[in-house]
């Protein structure tokens, strides 16, 4: 038994495009402080706290358009060609950055990655699941792993290369490859239009009545606080690209590889580590710890969330240590943003996997990338906290240079998981009745 014919093309179009997307996501930080001109080529770059303020604000626009393009794919035009044009809208923002390294530039191009990148974010693993029909239902757990392999793959390779083109080549190439690789990702999804299975867009007479029964309108009331709580872990979880490149950039990142030497890794480099850690840690979670839990009533989807969520703070109060001991100016190795990156991506495993296995049980059937574009949500309203922080709170409390500034998202899941280990039990024993 096969699997689809046009699952090779979605997976080659995953692949391309979480390099370009994670790739430009890369070395944002890094540019804005650094490389930012004005029209006259004057030096027009951001402070750290102003960098990241944008940066958040940017991947909070990416996690907000998930619910223009599920209605769009859901209702509207379906979800080939909602993927075809907004894949388009989003090669023309790499064009835009590559082109254009002002502040207009920069706003213009993200804006447009923004609208793309989000608007099919909830549409092409819906159309994954799509092409499964029949027999062919019995293997589309392994078309999902061939599919989250190929986004890790991609996000690991462009976190490597993208940074290392920005030292070398200057931004003009950095973000001109990321735009090649999205352009291509658009052609590979375009070459198997003949293959897939296309599922047409639902009415909204019927769509609005399926939402509105009693029972799916209480279960979306669940789903959306536990989005809520969630959202703690997510002001924290991307700042990996963020407030924590900023912090690499003061560390001693000179490391020993076996065979390679001694070298030394840029800061914005060190994201690498969590794709890799990913693909590590899935199946080793879901395949060995969580059975062997189970076996022994340990760690419950309450409890894989909730603790989660705890070793989220665990990550960062190791880098504020480490910020302590930067501020003291002691010297300090890139180790322990690696501890910390090793727990973060534990952290993630636990609560992004848990939440979105909750989402997709407890939603609609008609309305599942709708459903999904919220738990998407939570993750902009993450990123709006850190933003709003940045934007408003630094200048009081401390900017991401600042000790208090790690303290402070430190502190931020441990007191959200007390709220998550209440309202998850509770709905947990409604569920079961």
């Amino acid at each position: 038994m096969r699997h689809p014919p046009g699952l090779g093309y979605i997976v080659g179009n995953e692949a391309a495009e979480r390099f370009s997307y994670y790739g430009m996501k890369s070395i944002l930080v890094v540019f804005m402080t650094t490389q930012l001109v004005t029209r006259g080529g004057i030096s027009d770059s951001m402070s750290p706290s102003e960098a990241t303020f944008w940066y958040h604000i940017f991947t909070m626009g990416n996690y907000l358009f998930p619910l223009v393009g599920a209605l769009l794919a859901d209702v509207v035009w379906g979800k080939y060609p909602t993927i075809i044009w907004l894949s388009l809208v989003y090669c023309l923002g790499h064009f835009v950055l590559a082109l254009d390294s002002t502040r207009l530039g920069l706003l213009v191009g993200l804006s447009l990655i923004a609208i793309g990148a989000g608007g099919i974010k909830p549409c092409v693993s819906a159309h994954l699941g799509d092409q499964y029909r029949g027999e062919q239902t019995a293997r589309i757990s392994e078309g999902y792993s061939l599919f989250y392999i190929a986004i890790n793959m991609g996000a690991f390779a462009s976190s490597l290369l993208i940074p290392w083109l920005l030292e070398a080549y200057g931004a003009h190439v950095a973000f001109g490859v990321p735009g090649i690789f999205m352009a291509l990702a658009t052609v590979v999804f375009w070459l198997g239009r003949h293959r897939y299975q296309r599922i047409p867009p639902t009415r909204w007479s019927d769509y609005v009545h399926d939402l509105m029964q009693p029972a799916k309108r209480r279960a979306l009331r669940h789903l959306a606080l536990i989005f809520v709580l969630v959202a703690a872990f997510w002001a924290l979880f991307d700042q990996m690209g963020s407030s924590w490149v900023l912090q690499a950039e003061r560390m001693d990142r000179t490391i020993m590889l076996p065979l390679l030497g001694e070298m030394t890794i840029l800061a914005s480099q060190i994201q690498a580590i969590n794709p890799l850690l990913i693909l590590i840690l899935t199946p080793t979670f879901a395949w060995w710890l969580y059975p062997w839990c189970e076996r022994r009533g340990l760690l419950s989807l309450v409890g894989r969330i909730v603790v989660g969520m705890i070793l989220a703070g665990v990550a960062f109060g190791i880098v504020a240590l480490a910020q302590y001991w930067l501020v003291q100016n002691i010297h300090v190795s890139i180790g322990w943003q690696v501890l910390a990156y090793v727990v973060l991506t534990v952290s993630e495993v636990m609560v992004s996997v848990t939440t979105l296995e909750l989402t997709y049980t407890h939603s609609p059937r008609v309305s599942k990338s709708f459903v999904t574009s919220f738990y998407l949500l939570s993750i902009a309203l993450g990123n709006g906290v850190a933003a709003l922080y940045n934007g408003c709170l630094a200048g009081v409390l401390g900017g991401p240079e600042t000790v208090s500034y790690f303290t402070f998202f430190a502190a931020l899941p441990v007191i959200a998981s007390l709220g998550a280990w209440t309202v998850l039990r509770t709905l947990r024993a409604e569920w079961q009745q």
